[in-house]
This record gives structure tokens, sequence and C-alpha cells, in this order.
């Protein structure tokens, strides 16, 4: 999982990174949009719409641009929770332009390591380690889990209701 979300972030930085550097590319296509709003008689306005499309066409299609829905914006941000991939503060816009503070999910299994702590995968395929010795109860397959971020960019993990536990990403 970390692996293709890695590639997602960085498919995304390349293609955005032409889009930001290159005056040709995403920020013309997106510039020429504003401009002909300010085309004042109606035929020239037309024109300016049908070329500034077609600029916008092309630079999607060359991946200058990439269209991303908030749908699958906000899925990459709940997929990267825990992670420290900077490239995914991008997708926070989905989320009115703040960062995710918990995630909720369904625990697919879980063990203890070699120290007795709790290794617990989501359902989504995320890993979380817990790395405290605060006691907790066996999550079983099915149990709720809340993560949400604590201080310091730490990270608190409950599972049916119990007592938070310090955890981490694995994955």
């Amino acid at each position: 999982m970390l692996r293709a979300l890695l590639a997602v972030a960085a498919g995304v930085a390349l293609a955005a990174g032409p889009a930001l550097a290159d005056p040709a590319g995403g920020e013309a296509a997106l510039a020429g949009l504003a401009a002909c709003a300010a085309q004042p008689e109606p035929v020239q306005k037309s024109a300016c719409y049908d070329q500034a499309y077609a600029t916008l066409r092309e630079a999607v299609r060359t991946g200058d641009v990439v269209i991303v829905e908030k749908r699958e914006a906000q899925a990459a941000q709940r997929g990267a929770f825990g992670l420290s991939v900077p490239a995914f503060n991008l997708f926070d816009r989905a989320n009115g332009g703040k960062a995710l503070e918990s995630v909720a999910g369904e625990v697919a299994q879980a063990r203890r390591d070699e120290h007795g702590r709790w290794i617990v995968t989501l359902a989504e395929g995320a890993v979380w380690r817990q790395i405290d010795d605060e006691p907790m109860r066996a999550p079983r397959p099915g149990s709720a889990v809340e993560i949400r971020r604590a201080a310091f960019g730490s990270f608190m993990m409950k599972v049916d209701g119990q007592r938070g536990v310090r955890a981490r990403r694995d994955d």
C-alpha cells in the first residue's frame, strides 16, 4: 500500500511540477480561462473560451495539468494519514484546507510483536504499531478503531472505545 501511495505522490508531484514551472503548462491554461472573463465582447469572449479550453485540454492530455476529483483526493489523504509524505499536503484542499485529524476504521488483523505491543492492520491495509506499554485488550477482526493526531506529531489509537495507546504508522 505504501508503494502505491508513494507512486501516486510521485506522479502527482511530477505532473504538477511542469504545470508550476512551465508558464506554457498548467498555469497558462488556467490563466487563459481567467483572461477570457475580462473580454467585453461576447464573440471575442466565446472565441477566447474556445482557445482556453483547447489549451487546458492539451495540458491535461500531456500531463501538465492533473485533474483530481474531491473524493479521490480525500481517499488519498485518508490513505496517507500517519505517513510522512509531504506531497500529500496538496490533498488538504479536499478537506477544506485542513489536514486530516483522525481516521476511523476496522481491524482486519492484530498480533503482538516481540515486546508484547500490538500491531494492528486495518481493513484498508494501513498498519499501525503500538509504541507505548499501556495495556490494551486484544483487538479482534471487525473491532472499531479510531486513530487521531496527538501532541508533537504522535498518534493515539483507540480500539473498541478502550483507552487510547500511542501508535505510529508502520507501512
